[in-house]
């Protein structure tokens, strides 16, 4: 019996070092580089620019502005 028992507390103890050890690995998706306030910024003011020499207003400037940004205000 105290052999039993021995060996449920050590799979047990197993499995949360393991449950722990794997919560803090970080996900290959979190390595993204993420964006500045400044950057964003910037990149909004660009495809700001580019809408006006387009002349665009109203849903088309909406919709420019958004692909724009996704794109990261390279001019199109």
């Amino acid at each position: 019996m105290r052999s039993v028992t021995f060996f449920c507390a050590t799979v047990l103890s197993l499995t949360i070092v393991t449950a722990v050890a794997s919560a803090q690995t970080p996900s290959p998706t979190a390595a993204a580089p993420v964006s500045s306030s400044a950057d964003k910024q910037a990149i909004s003011k660009a495809c700001s620019d580019q809408a006006n020499a387009k002349g665009l207003h109203g849903k088309a400037r909406k919709k420019f502005r958004s692909e724009c940004k996704k794109k990261g205000g390279t001019p199109q």
